[in-house]
Protein backbone atom coordinates (compact mmCIF):
# COMPACT_ATOMS: atom_id res chain seq x y z
CA UNK A 1 0.00 0.00 0.00
CA UNK A 2 1.25 3.47 -0.87
CA UNK A 3 1.48 6.20 1.74
CA UNK A 4 -1.42 8.50 2.56
CA UNK A 5 -0.29 11.40 0.39
CA UNK A 6 0.02 9.19 -2.69
CA UNK A 7 -3.39 7.62 -2.08
CA UNK A 8 -4.94 11.06 -1.60
CA UNK A 9 -3.35 12.30 -4.84
CA UNK A 10 -4.79 9.36 -6.81
CA UNK A 11 -8.19 9.94 -5.29
CA UNK A 12 -8.00 13.65 -6.10
CA UNK A 13 -7.23 12.94 -9.77
CA UNK A 14 -10.19 10.56 -9.92
CA UNK A 15 -12.45 13.16 -8.31
CA UNK A 16 -11.38 15.86 -10.77
CA UNK A 17 -12.68 13.66 -13.58
CA UNK A 18 -15.67 12.03 -11.88
CA UNK A 19 -17.10 14.37 -9.24
CA UNK A 20 -20.86 14.26 -8.88
CA UNK A 21 -22.66 17.45 -9.86
CA UNK A 22 -24.67 18.50 -6.79
CA UNK A 23 -26.53 21.78 -6.24
CA UNK A 24 -24.52 22.68 -3.12
CA UNK A 25 -21.11 22.02 -4.66
CA UNK A 26 -18.64 23.99 -6.72
CA UNK A 27 -16.54 22.13 -9.34
CA UNK A 28 -13.32 20.41 -8.22
CA UNK A 29 -10.24 22.64 -7.86
CA UNK A 30 -12.37 25.76 -8.38
CA UNK A 31 -10.78 29.04 -7.36
CA UNK A 32 -13.83 30.28 -5.46
CA UNK A 33 -14.87 29.01 -2.07
CA UNK A 34 -18.28 27.38 -1.59
CA UNK A 35 -20.92 29.39 0.27
CA UNK A 36 -20.61 28.21 3.91
CA UNK A 37 -24.37 28.54 4.39
CA UNK A 38 -25.10 26.20 1.48
CA UNK A 39 -22.47 23.70 2.62
CA UNK A 40 -23.84 23.76 6.17
CA UNK A 41 -27.46 23.43 5.01
CA UNK A 42 -26.64 20.52 2.70
CA UNK A 43 -24.65 18.66 5.35
CA UNK A 44 -27.44 18.98 7.90
CA UNK A 45 -30.00 17.80 5.36
CA UNK A 46 -27.84 14.86 4.28
CA UNK A 47 -27.57 13.40 7.77
CA UNK A 48 -29.40 10.05 7.75
CA UNK A 49 -30.83 10.90 4.31
CA UNK A 50 -29.96 10.22 0.67
CA UNK A 51 -28.76 12.74 -1.90
CA UNK A 52 -31.82 11.96 -4.04
CA UNK A 53 -34.17 12.84 -1.17
CA UNK A 54 -32.33 16.06 -0.31
CA UNK A 55 -32.11 17.71 -3.74
CA UNK A 56 -35.66 19.05 -3.80
CA UNK A 57 -35.59 20.18 -0.17
CA UNK A 58 -32.29 21.98 -0.68
CA UNK A 59 -33.61 23.78 -3.76
CA UNK A 60 -36.79 24.91 -1.97
CA UNK A 61 -34.92 26.05 1.14
CA UNK A 62 -32.36 28.07 -0.78
CA UNK A 63 -35.00 29.63 -3.02
CA UNK A 64 -37.08 30.65 -0.03
CA UNK A 65 -34.19 31.48 2.33
CA UNK A 66 -31.11 32.19 0.18
CA UNK A 67 -28.94 33.46 3.07
CA UNK A 68 -28.42 32.56 6.69
CA UNK A 69 -30.05 35.87 7.65
CA UNK A 70 -33.14 34.94 5.63
CA UNK A 71 -33.38 31.59 7.40
CA UNK A 72 -32.86 33.23 10.79
CA UNK A 73 -35.89 35.44 10.14
CA UNK A 74 -38.19 32.50 9.33
CA UNK A 75 -40.73 31.26 11.84
CA UNK A 76 -40.41 27.86 13.45
CA UNK A 77 -43.63 26.70 11.79
CA UNK A 78 -42.48 27.75 8.30
CA UNK A 79 -39.20 25.86 8.61
CA UNK A 80 -40.81 22.74 10.07
CA UNK A 81 -43.40 22.75 7.28
CA UNK A 82 -40.69 22.95 4.59
CA UNK A 83 -38.80 20.16 6.33
CA UNK A 84 -41.84 17.86 6.51
CA UNK A 85 -41.10 14.42 5.10
CA UNK A 86 -37.32 14.71 5.42
CA UNK A 87 -37.35 13.16 8.90
CA UNK A 88 -35.15 13.56 11.99
CA UNK A 89 -36.87 16.81 12.86
CA UNK A 90 -34.40 17.85 15.55
CA UNK A 91 -32.11 18.72 12.63
CA UNK A 92 -34.54 21.41 11.46
CA UNK A 93 -34.95 22.86 14.95
CA UNK A 94 -31.19 22.99 15.44
CA UNK A 95 -30.69 24.43 11.95
CA UNK A 96 -32.97 27.33 12.77
CA UNK A 97 -31.36 27.84 16.19
CA UNK A 98 -27.92 27.92 14.54
CA UNK A 99 -29.07 30.40 11.89
CA UNK A 100 -30.32 32.77 14.58
CA UNK A 101 -27.04 32.53 16.52
CA UNK A 102 -24.90 33.03 13.42
CA UNK A 103 -27.05 35.86 12.12
CA UNK A 104 -27.13 37.58 15.51
CA UNK A 105 -24.26 37.04 17.93
CA UNK A 106 -21.79 36.07 15.20
CA UNK A 107 -22.59 38.86 12.78
CA UNK A 108 -23.66 36.57 9.96
CA UNK A 109 -20.36 34.68 9.78
CA UNK A 110 -20.39 30.90 9.97
CA UNK A 111 -17.51 29.73 12.22
CA UNK A 112 -14.48 28.47 10.28
CA UNK A 113 -13.05 26.02 12.80
CA UNK A 114 -14.31 22.65 13.94
CA UNK A 115 -14.37 23.87 17.55
CA UNK A 116 -16.37 26.96 16.63
CA UNK A 117 -18.82 24.95 14.59
CA UNK A 118 -19.30 22.33 17.30
CA UNK A 119 -20.32 25.07 19.70
CA UNK A 120 -23.48 25.58 17.64
CA UNK A 121 -26.67 23.60 18.43
CA UNK A 122 -26.83 20.17 16.85
CA UNK A 123 -23.50 20.30 15.00
CA UNK A 124 -21.44 17.23 15.84
CA UNK A 125 -18.00 16.03 14.88
CA UNK A 126 -18.88 14.91 11.35
CA UNK A 127 -20.81 18.03 10.34
CA UNK A 128 -18.23 20.37 11.85
CA UNK A 129 -15.40 18.62 10.00
CA UNK A 130 -17.33 18.63 6.71
CA UNK A 131 -18.10 22.37 6.89
CA UNK A 132 -14.56 23.24 7.98
CA UNK A 133 -13.01 21.21 5.15
CA UNK A 134 -15.42 21.95 2.31
CA UNK A 135 -16.36 25.56 3.03
CA UNK A 136 -13.11 26.81 4.55
CA UNK A 137 -10.35 24.52 3.29
CA UNK A 138 -9.35 23.28 6.74
CA UNK A 139 -7.56 19.90 6.80
CA UNK A 140 -10.33 18.25 8.81
CA UNK A 141 -10.98 14.52 8.61
CA UNK A 142 -14.55 13.93 7.47
CA UNK A 143 -15.98 10.49 8.26
CA UNK A 144 -19.49 9.49 7.26
CA UNK A 145 -20.87 6.06 6.38
CA UNK A 146 -19.38 6.15 2.90
CA UNK A 147 -15.93 7.05 4.24
CA UNK A 148 -16.13 4.34 6.90
CA UNK A 149 -16.83 1.76 4.20
CA UNK A 150 -13.97 2.93 1.97
CA UNK A 151 -11.48 2.97 4.84
CA UNK A 152 -12.62 -0.38 6.27
CA UNK A 153 -12.05 -2.03 2.89
CA UNK A 154 -8.85 -0.17 2.09
CA UNK A 155 -7.22 -1.27 5.37
CA UNK A 156 -9.19 -4.54 5.83
CA UNK A 157 -10.30 -3.50 9.32
CA UNK A 158 -11.52 -6.60 11.11
CA UNK A 159 -13.20 -4.99 14.13
CA UNK A 160 -16.93 -4.56 13.71
CA UNK A 161 -19.03 -1.42 13.65
CA UNK A 162 -19.94 0.49 15.70
CA UNK A 163 -16.90 -0.25 17.90
CA UNK A 164 -14.61 0.18 14.89
CA UNK A 165 -15.54 3.87 14.43
CA UNK A 166 -12.53 5.31 16.33
CA UNK A 167 -10.13 3.06 14.41
CA UNK A 168 -11.68 4.04 11.09
CA UNK A 169 -11.48 7.73 11.97
CA UNK A 170 -7.80 7.39 12.87
CA UNK A 171 -7.05 5.61 9.60
CA UNK A 172 -9.05 8.17 7.60
CA UNK A 173 -6.93 10.91 9.17
CA UNK A 174 -3.79 9.31 7.69
CA UNK A 175 -5.24 10.03 4.23
CA UNK A 176 -6.42 13.61 4.87
CA UNK A 177 -4.23 16.02 2.87
CA UNK A 178 -3.37 19.64 3.49
CA UNK A 179 -3.91 20.28 -0.22
CA UNK A 180 -7.59 20.63 -1.18
CA UNK A 181 -9.01 18.92 1.93
CA UNK A 182 -12.57 19.83 0.95
CA UNK A 183 -12.24 18.11 -2.41
CA UNK A 184 -10.62 15.13 -0.67
CA UNK A 185 -13.57 14.83 1.72
CA UNK A 186 -16.06 14.96 -1.13
CA UNK A 187 -13.97 12.54 -3.19
CA UNK A 188 -14.08 9.99 -0.36
CA UNK A 189 -17.85 10.41 -0.12
CA UNK A 190 -18.28 10.09 -3.89
CA UNK A 191 -16.08 7.01 -4.05
CA UNK A 192 -18.22 5.33 -1.40
CA UNK A 193 -21.48 6.42 -3.01
CA UNK A 194 -20.67 5.47 -6.60
CA UNK A 195 -17.85 2.87 -6.68
CA UNK A 196 -17.21 1.40 -3.22
CA UNK A 197 -20.89 0.71 -2.66
CA UNK A 198 -22.31 -1.47 0.14
CA UNK A 199 -23.06 -4.36 -2.21
CA UNK A 200 -21.28 -5.33 -5.42
CA UNK A 201 -18.55 -2.65 -5.32
CA UNK A 202 -17.23 -1.72 -8.78
CA UNK A 203 -13.62 -2.51 -7.88
CA UNK A 204 -12.53 -2.54 -11.55
CA UNK A 205 -13.26 1.22 -11.68
CA UNK A 206 -11.72 2.12 -8.32
CA UNK A 207 -8.65 4.40 -8.34
CA UNK A 208 -7.50 2.79 -5.07
CA UNK A 209 -7.88 -0.83 -6.12
CA UNK A 210 -4.11 -1.44 -6.06
CA UNK A 211 -3.90 -0.23 -2.45
CA UNK A 212 -7.02 -1.96 -1.14
CA UNK A 213 -6.35 -4.81 1.26
CA UNK A 214 -10.01 -5.82 1.13
CA UNK A 215 -9.78 -6.23 -2.63
CA UNK A 216 -6.50 -8.12 -2.29
CA UNK A 217 -8.20 -10.50 0.15
CA UNK A 218 -10.86 -11.35 -2.41
CA UNK A 219 -13.97 -10.23 -0.50
CA UNK A 220 -14.12 -6.42 -0.19
CA UNK A 221 -17.91 -6.43 0.17
CA UNK A 222 -17.56 -8.17 3.54
CA UNK A 223 -16.19 -4.93 4.98
CA UNK A 224 -16.95 -3.11 7.13
CA UNK A 225 -17.65 -5.91 9.58
CA UNK A 226 -20.89 -5.32 11.43
CA UNK A 227 -22.14 -6.52 14.77
CA UNK A 228 -25.59 -8.17 14.67
CA UNK A 229 -28.40 -5.65 14.95
CA UNK A 230 -30.83 -5.90 17.82
CA UNK A 231 -34.45 -6.34 16.76
CA UNK A 232 -36.48 -3.14 16.89
CA UNK A 233 -39.35 -3.21 19.37
CA UNK A 234 -42.91 -2.45 18.25
CA UNK A 235 -44.88 0.22 20.07
CA UNK A 236 -48.56 1.04 19.74
CA UNK A 237 -50.61 4.18 20.05
CA UNK A 238 -53.68 6.03 18.84
CA UNK A 239 -54.19 9.08 16.62
CA UNK A 240 -57.47 11.02 16.74
CA UNK A 241 -58.48 12.58 13.43
CA UNK A 242 -61.51 14.85 13.63
CA UNK A 243 -63.00 16.73 10.70
CA UNK A 244 -65.49 19.57 10.57
CA UNK A 245 -67.99 20.06 7.77
CA UNK A 246 -65.85 22.82 6.25
CA UNK A 247 -62.97 20.37 5.81
CA UNK A 248 -60.82 21.66 8.67
CA UNK A 249 -58.94 18.98 10.60
CA UNK A 250 -57.98 18.95 14.25
CA UNK A 251 -54.19 19.32 14.54
CA UNK A 252 -51.66 20.39 17.14
CA UNK A 253 -47.99 21.27 17.16
CA UNK A 254 -45.91 18.73 19.02
CA UNK A 255 -43.56 19.86 21.81
CA UNK A 256 -40.17 21.06 20.57
CA UNK A 257 -38.34 18.29 22.38
CA UNK A 258 -38.89 14.64 21.56
CA UNK A 259 -39.85 12.58 18.55
CA UNK A 260 -41.26 14.66 15.66
CA UNK A 261 -40.67 17.68 17.88
CA UNK A 262 -42.05 20.99 16.64
CA UNK A 263 -44.05 19.43 13.81
CA UNK A 264 -47.75 19.71 13.05
CA UNK A 265 -49.81 16.57 13.50
CA UNK A 266 -52.93 14.93 14.82
CA UNK A 267 -53.48 14.56 18.56
CA UNK A 268 -52.52 11.16 19.84
CA UNK A 269 -51.56 9.05 22.79
CA UNK A 270 -48.02 8.61 24.00
CA UNK A 271 -46.27 5.71 22.29
CA UNK A 272 -45.19 4.03 25.49
CA UNK A 273 -48.53 2.56 26.55
CA UNK A 274 -49.59 5.60 28.60
CA UNK A 275 -53.37 6.08 28.65
CA UNK A 276 -54.41 9.43 27.18
CA UNK A 277 -57.94 10.87 26.95
CA UNK A 278 -59.28 11.94 23.54
CA UNK A 279 -59.06 15.63 22.65
CA UNK A 280 -62.85 16.09 22.89
CA UNK A 281 -66.14 14.28 23.20
CA UNK A 282 -67.20 12.91 19.83
CA UNK A 283 -68.57 9.81 18.14
CA UNK A 284 -65.18 8.28 17.51
CA UNK A 285 -65.07 5.41 15.03
CA UNK A 286 -62.22 2.99 14.64
CA UNK A 287 -60.47 3.39 11.32
CA UNK A 288 -57.59 1.45 9.83
CA UNK A 289 -54.20 1.51 11.50
CA UNK A 290 -50.97 2.89 10.07
CA UNK A 291 -47.44 1.62 10.55
CA UNK A 292 -44.22 3.60 10.55
CA UNK A 293 -40.64 2.76 11.40
CA UNK A 294 -38.49 5.17 13.39
CA UNK A 295 -34.78 4.79 14.09
CA UNK A 296 -35.24 2.75 17.25
CA UNK A 297 -38.72 1.22 17.01
CA UNK A 298 -41.69 0.32 14.84
CA UNK A 299 -44.99 2.07 15.50
CA UNK A 300 -48.48 0.67 14.91
CA UNK A 301 -50.94 3.53 15.36
CA UNK A 302 -54.67 2.91 15.42
CA UNK A 303 -56.82 5.68 13.96
CA UNK A 304 -60.00 7.00 15.56
CA UNK A 305 -61.98 9.32 13.30
CA UNK A 306 -64.96 11.58 13.90
CA UNK A 307 -67.11 13.98 11.92
CA UNK A 308 -67.83 16.97 14.16
CA UNK A 309 -69.96 20.07 14.08
CA UNK A 310 -68.84 23.67 13.59
CA UNK A 311 -69.10 24.55 17.28
CA UNK A 312 -66.91 21.74 18.55
CA UNK A 313 -64.24 22.97 20.98
CA UNK A 314 -61.31 20.58 21.55
CA UNK A 315 -59.32 20.37 24.77
CA UNK A 316 -56.08 20.32 22.76
CA UNK A 317 -55.14 21.48 19.30
CA UNK A 318 -57.20 23.54 16.87
CA UNK A 319 -59.09 23.04 13.63
CA UNK A 320 -57.13 24.11 10.55
CA UNK A 321 -57.14 23.65 6.81
CA UNK A 322 -54.29 21.16 6.39
CA UNK A 323 -51.99 20.72 3.40
CA UNK A 324 -50.94 17.04 3.64
CA UNK A 325 -47.64 17.83 1.92
CA UNK A 326 -46.65 19.88 4.99
CA UNK A 327 -47.13 16.96 7.36
CA UNK A 328 -44.53 14.45 8.50
CA UNK A 329 -44.51 11.07 6.77
CA UNK A 330 -46.36 9.41 9.65
CA UNK A 331 -49.04 12.08 9.83
CA UNK A 332 -49.45 12.13 6.06
CA UNK A 333 -49.97 8.35 6.12
CA UNK A 334 -52.60 8.82 8.84
CA UNK A 335 -54.31 11.61 6.87
CA UNK A 336 -54.49 9.61 3.65
CA UNK A 337 -55.63 6.44 5.44
CA UNK A 338 -58.34 8.24 7.41
CA UNK A 339 -59.97 10.10 4.51
CA UNK A 340 -62.27 7.26 3.36
CA UNK A 341 -63.59 6.86 6.90
CA UNK A 342 -65.31 10.26 6.96
CA UNK A 343 -68.98 9.85 6.25
CA UNK A 344 -70.80 12.99 5.25
CA UNK A 345 -68.11 15.05 3.46
CA UNK A 346 -68.51 15.15 -0.30
CA UNK A 347 -65.42 13.95 -2.13
CA UNK A 348 -65.05 17.29 -3.92
CA UNK A 349 -64.64 18.98 -0.51
CA UNK A 350 -61.76 16.79 0.60
CA UNK A 351 -58.32 18.39 0.53
CA UNK A 352 -56.05 17.38 -2.30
Amino acid sequence: MRDGDEIAASLRRWYDANARVLPWRIPPAASERPDPYRVWLSEVMLQQTTVAAVRGYFRRFTERWPTVADLAGASDGEVMAEWAGLGYYARARNLLACARIVSGAQGGRVPETEAGLRALPGIGAYTAAAIAAIAFGRPATVVDGNVERVVARLFAVESALPKAKPVLSTLAATLTPVLRPGDHAQAMMDLGATICTPRNPACALCPLRGDCLGFAGGDPASYPRKAPKAAKPTRTGTLWIARRGDGALLVERRPDRGLLGGTLGFPGTEWDGTDTPPPMEAEWRAGPSVSHTFTHFHLDAGLLVADVGPDTVPSRGAFESVDPARLTTLMRKAHDTALPAFSFIERKDLPS
